[in-house]
């Protein structure tokens, strides 16, 4: 049985450490990392993350109409079944090694280092500004994806991409298996290195 939380602080170090099966509306969450680390059956809305590390080795985790401000830096790592929707990221480093990702109408203001060696990932409507996003990833699709940053998908594998805008010096260097359609692609060396690339 699902536990609300509604419109609660929470701080310090794991405040919400192995949870399973709660749902957080309203929460904010700082002064404090890896609130939710290693839990399971999360959904969070209308939540504010304000630390480090809130969403580490987690599984099925939901989070929409929330934002994770510039001090949340590294919150997704090591998770699987992510789901994020109407999010605001405005943290770098936000995703790193996860399987089964989901990203709806996502922005991500500062997106340095973000989507690194994560698999199975599926975006819509999701703007990205910042540099090395979607590093090393595979089985990748996206649709109504801007990106405003250099070096996008350096060394991915297994990439759709559709209807977008990618402003990116350098894009899909050292990849295989890249299809795009109906595309614009602003940069400079293009695909190098890389092998079965579509446009």
């Amino acid at each position: 049985m699902t536990k609300t939380i509604t419109n609660q602080h929470f701080t310090g170090e794991r405040a919400l450490f192995m949870c399973s099966d709660i749902r957080l509306v309203g929460c904010l969450l700082d002064n404090g990392e890896s609130h939710i680390k290693q839990s399971t059956n999360v959904v969070a809305t209308d939540c504010t993350f304000g630390w480090k590390y809130p969403l580490w080795y987690g599984n099925n985790l939901t989070v929409s109409k929330s934002t994770l401000l510039p001090t949340a830096r590294a919150a997704i790592w090591y998770s699987n079944n992510v789901n994020f929707t109407d999010v605001a990221v405005q943290a770098p480093k936000a995703f790193r090694r996860c399987n089964g990702l989901t990203l709806t109408d996502v922005e991500f203001s500062d997106a340095a280092e973000t989507l690194w060696a994560c698999s199975n990932v599926t975006m819509s409507n999701v703007h990205v500004a910042g540099n090395y996003f979607g590093m090393n990833s595979t089985n990748i699709v996206a649709t109504n994806l801007t990106i405003d940053g250099n070096y996008c998908f350096d060394g991915g594998k297994n990439i759709v991409i559709r209807n977008s805008v990618l402003n990116s010096k350098d894009s899909f260097w050292n990849c295989d298996n890249v299809t795009v359609y109906d595309t614009v692609i602003r940069g400079e060396y293009l695909g190098w290195n890389s092998r079965n690339l579509t446009f």
